[in-house]
C-alpha cells in the first residue's frame, strides 16, 4: 500500500503472473520501436519502445500535456488524421509494422478500438443504432451474422444489456453518463477487436460509474488487450498489470504496476506518484 498525494491509500496488488510482460510467459499484442510523433513542427512523442502485453491492462500515467493520448492515438493510427500529424518509428502486431506502406489503416483501427475520454454517443441514433453504427462504419459485416445477436452480446460484454435491453429503440443521449461510455465500449467491441484503447475513459463520471467501467475493464481483460490514459493513479493501481509513467513526451518508467508505484527507480515517478509535481 501506499499513500496518494491526498493522504489516501492506495491498495497494490501484484501483476497477474501469466502476464507479467517477461517476454518468455506472454505474448506481446503490440510491440513499439523508437515512436515519434508530431504536430506540425512540434515533437510531441519521443522515442518510445515498449511491449504491450495481451490479454492484460497496461496504464498510462503522466501530467497533462506529456503525450499519453497521443501515444495511443498513434497505437491505431488516428494521430495521423490530426493537422499536421506525422509518425515515425514502428508500431508491430502479429509480427507486421501497422505503418507499412502496405497496411490499410482503416483495418488497423477496426483491429484496434479506440474508447475516447468522452462519450461520444451519436444522439440522434437509438441505442441499438449506437451499437450497430459501429458495424456499419468499419465497413465490416456479413450477412450471415444477425445484427440483433451482435448488439445483444456486445452489449452484454459492456454490462449495459440488462439496464437498457427494453429501451433500444429509446436515444443513446437519454443514457447517464456512465451507461453512455459502456455504451461507447459495446460499439468498439461490436466490430471485433483484439485490442482496445481508453483515453481517460472515467475522468467525467461519478465514483460509482467509475467502479463500473473499472469493473468492466477487468471483464474485458479476459477476451481483450486493453491500454488506459488515466490521471486517476489509484485507477491504474486497481486495474491495470503494468503501468507507464510519461513526462515531456518521453517513457519514464514502465514495470509491473506494484513495482511503479512501491518501487520506482526513476526519481522523477517517485516525485509524481507522491504528489510533489503533475
Amino acid at each position: 500500500m501506499i499513500n496518494n498525494m491526498l493522504g489516501q491509500t492506495v491498495r497494490i496488488e501484484a501483476a497477474d503472473p501469466k502476464h507479467d510482460g517477461d517476454k518468455t510467459t506472454s505474448k506481446y499484442a503490440l510491440t513499439v520501436e523508437d515512436l515519434n510523433a508530431w504536430y506540425g513542427n512540434l515533437m510531441v512523442i519521443q522515442n518510445i519502445s515498449m511491449g504491450i502485453g495481451a490479454q492484460r491492462i497496461t496504464a498510462l500515467i503522466g501530467p497533462s500535456g506529456c503525450g499519453k493520448s497521443t501515444f495511443i492515438r498513434c497505437l491505431n493510427r488516428m494521430h495521423e488524421v490530426s493537422e499536421g500529424g506525422r509518425v515515425t518509428g514502428r508500431v508491430f502486431m502479429d509480427g507486421q509494422d501497422i505503418y507499412a506502406p502496405q497496411v490499410d489503416p482503416v483495418s488497423i483501427r477496426r483491429r484496434i478500438g479506440m474508447v475516447f475520454q468522452r462519450a461520444s454517443v451519436f444522439p440522434t441514433m437509438s441505442i441499438f443504432g449506437n451499437v450497430a453504427s459501429g458495424i456499419s462504419l468499419a465497413r465490416f459485416w456479413s450477412r450471415r451474422r444477425d445484427l440483433k445477436d451482435v448488439v445483444e452480446r456486445s452489449l452484454r460484454k459492456a454490462a449495459l444489456w440488462e439496464e437498457v435491453k427494453d429501451k433500444l429503440d429509446q436515444p443513446g443521449a437519454s443514457l447517464s453518463g456512465g451507461q453512455q461510455q459502456r455504451l461507447c465500449i459495446a460499439r468498439a467491441i461490436a466490430i471485433e477487436p483484439e485490442i482496445i484503447l481508453m483515453d481517460e475513459p472515467c475522468s467525467a463520471l461519478d465514483p460509482i460509474s467509475t467502479l463500473r467501467i473499472e469493473e468492466l475493464m477487468l471483464e474485458l481483460k479476459k477476451d481483450y488487450t486493453v491500454v488506459i490514459v488515466t490521471h486517476n493513479m489509484q485507477q491504474a493501481a486497481r486495474v491495470s498489470a503494468w503501468t507507464g509513467f510519461m513526462l515531456l513526451g518521453q517513457l519514464i518508467e514502465y514495470a509491473p504496476t506494484k513495482e511503479v508505484f512501491t518501487v520506482p527507480k526513476d526519481k522523477r515517478t517517485e516525485d509524481y506518484i507522491t504528489g510533489r509535481f503533475g
